[in-house]
């Protein structure tokens, strides 16, 4: 028989079983692993010398309090070698993001930036904001640190350079100028308001621009409008000088940008408490494209520079590098990072610690923001504590809940039904972790709420169960809010106790007498109704929940019936890809044009085969 689990535990314990470790090390770079008597990861780290790394631990004395719990909780240890320190690196951010160790420093909001696209897949360029994969052709510019910062570009250029930034298909439609035109933000491509030529110079005039060069077009847009003016050509030369006027507001609007730093991300780490605030400003083109703050998770009480390195690795690993980066503090393997983004980037990666200068001014701005950011966090947070410790009493909960999901359902009698669940928590809502699920029980009675929040609940828990059936991580909930009264709490309770999920508190939010905001009843299984006074805190925060759920299902709902409305029906024929889709509809005009058309007219539109036209006629007449 296998022996007991305790039995197979090892003798030695924290430093006496590191110790015991290292003498089977050789000074080979490569990953630990540290892990607890269930075999969970505790750290992951990485070394240029294995055996000499993993004996720091084994020293009895010396170790901060967050290295020496780490250490006292220590039962195995895994070993992973690599050829050089570099691979060590990129091995040991991946297994942190992988399996998120209680002591490592992690990235919570991995989130990616907006770039400015100017697409040159087209006689006439657009200009766009983009996000995810550049699978367009074209010039990308970024990453600015938010959408709002990519608008206040595209108004900028859209004012100054006139590019379009319609799409092709609106291009394409297009017989007279529309209203951008009108007010001076496009110069009418569409309708051969300016050349393919004058075109093609003000984009790369644009270009120019978002390189930091506007000075350099501002020298030449002056002598074409002296030019201008002396041809007579007064009229171009008005036209001339108004993109003049906007690109000087422009500047004057960008005056506090460097001048000596034309490409560098500038992250500063400010932290207080036990937590940390990583500030990341975006400099391109000797322009601020934005900053962005994080706030990632310590590994109990890491210090700065590790809170720093752990930083880089994760957040670049999804971005590319700038040439500079810029550090508020040292990093324990500055070389190895370099090394590490410059093999990612493709170039050469700087990491400096500026300590005077314009560059050092960047730093200590950034250093502020972190400063000033943590603190209204930390300000929030607390707050945000009370207000958990007054649901816990209101609800009679054992404590604080962590993880609160509350739940909705949004429909038009049945139509496009849509569940949503937000989450909150301490550190408020928790967008990331929002989901929506398209109803698509074929059996439900249109309108069957109590069908729609059986079948929401299913999924959720279901997968729960299957993903951790021992509860071990953060993704259950302490608390269930409830869109409705008695009877659907009834209904999710019955739900639960089929999948046989017990132990988790739930509450119904009724709108009370006369639906009235404030009067809002609150149910739970076994007990009688409540309301909580009309200027209680907690009955603002708990309306405030139930807002953002109906405003997140109801969101999903308007999006499922758009995209059902915009649905052609063309694109459910089997074969009928894009470009067969604009030759049918180029020819007869519209998808109804083609359900009523015969064999013969089917094939002679370009490109459509016998084979085809058979595809298309048998869909349908079948269908009918």
């Amino acid at each position: 028989m296998p022996e007991p689990a305790q039995a197979m535990l090892p003798r030695l314990t924290g430093h006496a079983l590191i110790a015991d470790y290292v003498t089977r090390l050789d000074g080979s770079p490569g990953v630990y692993r540290m892990l607890n008597a269930n075999q969970e990861v505790l750290y992951v780290g990485k070394a240029r010398n294995l055996k000499a790394r993993v004996s720091n631990y084994a020293r009895p004395s010396g170790h901060s309090g967050r290295i020496a719990r780490m250490i006292s909780e220590t039962r195995y240890m895994m070993f992973l070698t690599t050829r050089t320190e570099t691979e060590a690196l990129l091995l040991e951010q991946n297994l942190i993001k992988q399996l998120k160790p209680r002591y490592n420093v992690l990235l919570r909001d991995d989130k990616s930036f907006p770039y400015i696209v100017i697409d040159k897949g087209h006689a006439f360029p657009e200009i766009r904001k983009h996000r995810g994969a550049r699978s367009v052709k074209g010039a990308y510019f970024g990453p600015f640190a938010s959408a709002a910062a990519v608008n206040r570009t595209l108004n900028h250029l859209e004012r100054v350079f006139q590019l379009r930034n319609c799409s092709d298909a609106m291009f394409a439609s297009r017989t007279r100028p529309c209203l951008q035109y009108q007010i001076k933000r496009c110069s009418g491509p569409c309708v051969g308001k300016i050349s393919e030529a004058d075109y093609a110079r003000t984009v790369a005039d644009a270009e120019r621009f978002l390189e930091g060069k506007s000075t350099a077009i501002q020298k030449e847009l002056a002598a074409e409008m002296s030019a201008a003016s002396e041809a007579l050509e007064f009229e171009r030369a008005a036209a001339l000088r108004d993109r003049i006027g906007a690109l000087t507001t422009v500047q004057q609007a960008q005056g506090i940008n460097p001048r000596t730093v034309a490409e560098a991300d500038v992250v500063a780490v400010h932290m207080e408490g036990g937590q940390a605030c990583v500030q990341v400003f975006f400099i391109r083109a000797h322009q601020s494209w934005g900053n962005h703050d994080f706030y990632p998770k310590t590994g109990s009480g890491a210090e700065e520079a590790e809170v720093l390195e752990a930083f880089l690795g994760q957040f670049y690993d999804t971005k590319e590098p700038p040439r500079l980066i810029l550090l508020s503090h040292p990093i324990e393997d500055l070389d190895l990072m370099e090394a590490a983004l410059a093999g990612k980037a493709g170039h050469r990666v700087e990491i400096a610690l500026p300590k005077r200068g314009e560059k050092a001014e960047l730093v200590e701005n950034a250093l502020r923001n972190a400063r000033e950011s943590l603190g209204r966090r930390m300000s929030e947070s607390a707050a945000q504590a009370r207000l958990l410790k007054g649901v816990a009493e209101a609800f009679g909960l054992a404590g604080p809940p962590a993880r609160i999901e509350v739940y909705d359902n949004s429909h038009i009698q049945g139509a496009h039904a849509v569940g949503g669940m937000i989450v909150a928590g301490a550190e408020g809502f928790l967008k990331s972790q929002y989901r929506k699920w398209n109803i698509k029980g074929e059996d439900l009675t249109p309108g069957d709420d109590f069908g729609m929040m059986k079948e929401v609940m299913t999924r959720r828990f279901g997968r729960l169960l299957k993903e951790d059936p021992e509860r071990k991580s953060d993704a259950w909930p302490d608390l269930l809010l409830i869109d409705g009264g008695a009877g659907q709490v009834s209904a999710v309770q019955e739900i639960l106790v089929e999948m046989g999920v017990s132990g988790i508190p739930m509450v119904g939010v009724a709108k009370g007498i006369d639906r009235d905001l404030g009067k809002e009843e609150f149910h739970r299984i076994g007990q009688r109704p409540f309301a909580l006074p009309r200027q209680d805190p907690v009955l603002y925060y708990i309306q405030r929940l139930r807002d953002e759920a109906h405003r997140w299902a109801i969101g999903a709902h308007r999006a499922k019936r758009a995209k059902a409305t915009l649905a052609n029906p063309l694109d459910e024929i089997p074969g009928v890809g894009a470009t067969r889709k604009r030759a049918l509809l180029a020819h007869f005009g519209s998808a109804k044009a083609v359900s009523r058309a015969g064999l013969t007219d089917l094939m002679e539109a370009p490109g459509i085969s016998q084979a085809m036209a058979e595809t298309i006629w048998n869909y349908f007449n079948e269908r009918g």
